[in-house]
């Protein structure tokens, strides 16, 4: 166990997710443990100096004191610390982490940033190279999803987003943290769809009264295809009615084996332009492995027929470092997805999080082995080569804590088929309406540029007895005193 000792304990949890970039996934704490790390801040001469001892090594930085509002000083006092800290874990290991001392989410939000403060898009780059220490391929990366964002990233003001959540799947993925539950005999889907719509119709009213409308609509799950034909119409007529201004409506159809003729055409009536049919890998026994109840030729076929309805703007979700899998298979993979052109290509690094099945197979059981970093990273690298040489382009990017590699998820797409909910849902440009067990409404106010979010309940029976409280809670966040910026 690593013991931190700190005069800034509150970020604790910051100073942890850097020691996890070079440790793995490591048990840390503030009062105990005999791997000790010993932090002191010191301000004087109207300068912050943040001192880092590990044995006999240290680390030090300084830099002017910065008096600017409360929230301003801490996300520079927090940056800071951590960078001291990565200094020092740099020099102890000799590794250097693809993101620097990057933890968070969105890298893109660095590179903007520096856009802000007057940087044209190659000086922005250099600036996240050389302040936190970002490998030039990764600062590169952020530079393409820039350039794929423009016209797209902003939206006008009075428009929102909206995520609509189906916690439903056939049966639960090994890997899976969300919040989504085994269909099993489906006496909980209409209940769950009745409040679904009751909240629906309570948020139209809502979104009238703030003289707001929707701008791009994602279905979400879970599965939504899970449920039945007419479940899955009934939700969608409802949104429809009530949010009838979307440009943009997207469903994952996800598991192939929920994928059939008639669903597909009701989502085509319904002007669903944009759908996921998701792989994950096209290796058999890896599907076995990680509890997808579906075969690659049954993607194939599900592929193929939504072809034939006539979607043409189809994703397909990669997953990269998944258990049990070589490069040679996560290229096979790749071979496929490529002979089938789809419009957009999402690439994942498996993450592990504690709550998944996958977590305690891996570190607990012992069950299943996993790529090592460098494999995770050339998988990643082939994709993003491969990809790229088939003219897809990077354009939207997010990172999860515990991912293979310390690497990232990217949706790369051909022209004109970016997601424009995945880019303002990842950039945080434009406020998200979030309904469902589980899902979490996301508002922006520009004073300060401050989010808050008003999260529904995790479990499906709660959601179901309390969703006039679920849109409370939205009313009390969405209806504070500021403007809504895009």
């Amino acid at each position: 166990m690593i013991r931190i000792i700190t005069d800034a304990p509150e970020f604790f949890s910051d100073l942890g997710d850097v020691l996890r970039l070079f440790y793995g996934d490591v048990a840390i704490s503030l009062t105990a443990g005999e791997d000790v790390f010993e932090h002191r801040f010191t301000e004087a001469d109207s300068q912050w100096t943040d001192r880092w001892t590990h044995g006999g090594e240290q680390s030090v930085l300084s830099q002017p004191a910065f008096d600017g509002t409360p929230v301003e000083v801490k996300r520079l006092r927090k940056r800071q610390v951590k960078l001291a800290l990565y200094n020092l874990l740099k020099r102890l290991t000799g590794l250097r982490p693809p993101w620097g001392s990057l933890t968070g989410i969105r890298p893109t939000r660095l590179l903007y940033e520096a856009m802000e403060a007057g940087m044209d898009l190659d000086a922005a780059m250099r600036h996240v190279e050389e302040a936190y220490d970002v490998s030039p391929d990764r600062a590169a990366l952020l530079g393409e999803i820039a350039r794929m964002q423009q016209g797209l990233r902003e939206a006008p003001a009075d428009r929102f987003d909206l995520y609509i959540g189906i916690p439903f799947c056939r049966t639960r993925c090994a890997y899976c943290s969300f919040s989504a539950s085994e269909i099993g005999d489906g006496r909980r889907v209409e209940p769950y769809v009745n409040a679904l719509i009751h909240e629906i119709a309570l948020c139209r009213d809502m979104m009238r009264e703030k003289g707001m409308a929707l701008r791009a609509g994602y279905v979400g799950g879970g599965t939504p295809t899970a449920i039945s034909c007419r479940d899955l119409e009934r939700i969608l007529t409802a949104a429809q009615a009530a949010f009838p201004t979307a440009v943009e409506w997207t469903v994952e159809a996800g598991r192939p084996d929920t994928i059939d003729g008639e669903k597909l055409r009701m989502l085509k009536a319904h002007g669903v332009g944009r759908i996921s049919v998701n792989p994950q890998t096209f290796n058999d026994d890896t599907l076995k492995r990680i509890g997808r109840a579906h075969t690659g030729a049954q993607t194939l076929e599900a592929y193929e027929l939504a072809r034939r309805l006539g979607f043409d703007d189809i994703n397909m979700d990669l997953i990269a470092a998944l258990p049990g899998e070589t490069v040679a298979d996560f290229r096979h993979t790749l071979d496929v997805v490529q002979s089938l052109k789809p419009d957009s290509v999402t690439v994942h690094s498996l993450a592990i999080k504690r709550s998944s099945k996958l977590h305690e197979q891996l570190t607990v059981a012992g069950g299943h082995t996993q790529i090592g970093a460098e494999g995770a990273g050339e998988m990643i690298a082939l994709a993003r080569e491969r990809l790229t040489g088939a003219g897809y382009r990077p354009y939207y990017l997010y990172r999860q804590k515990y991912m293979a590699g310390n690497l990232e998820n990217v949706g790369y797409a051909l022209p004109g088929k970016a997601c424009l909910y995945n880019i303002g849902n990842m950039e945080e440009t434009v406020s998200v309406l979030a309904l469902g067990a589980g899902a979490i409404t996301k508002w922006l106010f520009d004073r300060a540029l401050r989010i808050e979010r008003a999260p529904n309940v995790r479990n499906i029976d709660e959601y179901i007895a309390r969703t006039d409280e679920m849109v409370q809670r939205k009313r009390a966040v969405i209806f504070q005193t500021g403007v809504n910026r895009p």
